[in-house]
């Protein structure tokens, strides 16, 4: 699994929501910005800011690889659920694809907002529900509720997403806009594109269906994308919060 491609995947489907997000939050006047959760750097490296960019992520090869992608941001390896910084000194504070994973959602807010200046902005930026995940045609339905139990087992939490909101006020931030990512107007991916798709369910799905099994549903779910017939959609949250 190429993870670097599947987080340019991901930073893709956000692209027009992080450009409204971070104009809300004045990133063209910030002077330091922090990702938590940066992974290789896929979101850091299309930041154009003259803030001064930093991220975190607990994983030293995921960060090893940012260093290469994102070589101007300050890269630190550490924990979201105790991040290394003073309080109050960043101005905008944000995650990616990242509070379903923590073990302690609230925490990783409260400790997002520590970090952040008084009057700054703390954004999770997706967040998805994977519980509500939709398929068509229906003979993939199983494959939301298979994809579900196998973030379960990873330690996910996959409706974390519909909550977003909730866990903002939660932490104590003040809730300035919420909502749901608009579906991409593409409902055609390319070849590329699914197969990072099923490469994540293959890993998602491990110990749930046989290699067998897999492979027969990624050829069901090829044939529909080519006739046409083939629908996802994953809903997926973003919160904006105002320290």
């Amino acid at each position: 699994m190429n993870w670097h491609e599947r987080f340019r995947q991901q930073a893709g489907w956000t692209r027009d929501l992080r450009s409204y997000l971070f104009s809300r939050a004045d990133l063209a006047h910030a002077k330091n910005a922090l990702e938590v959760g940066c992974g290789t750097g896929a979101v850091l490296q299309e930041m154009n800011s003259p803030a001064h960019l930093h991220g975190l992520d607990i994983d030293p090869a995921r960060l090893a690889e940012a260093r290469m992608h994102a070589r101007s941001a300050s890269l630190v390896c550490g924990d979201a659920l105790s991040l290394p910084y003073a309080d109050g000194i960043f101005d905008i504070v944000f995650c990616h694809f990242l509070l379903l994973w923590v073990s302690d959602p609230v925490r990783t807010l409260q400790e997002m907002q520590r970090v952040t200046r008084m009057g700054g902005a703390v954004l999770a930026l997706a967040e998805p529900d994977y519980t509500s995940r939709r398929d068509e045609p229906s003979v993939l339905q199983p494959l939301g509720k298979w994809q579900a139990q196998g973030l379960r087992r990873m330690g996910a939490d996959p409706s974390l997403g519909n909550r977003l909101a909730f866990l903002f006020q939660k932490a104590g931030l003040r809730v300035v806009e919420s909502g749901q990512m608009q579906p991409a107007a593409s409902i055609n991916p390319t070849r590329l594109d699914r197969e990072l798709e099923w490469s994540v369910m293959e890993a998602d799905l491990e110990g749930i269906l046989s290699i067998e099994e897999l492979a027969r549903y990624k050829k069901l779910d090829e044939t529909a994308w080519l006739a046409g017939t083939r629908r996802l959609h994953v809903p997926t949250y973003f919160a904006f919060g105002v320290v």
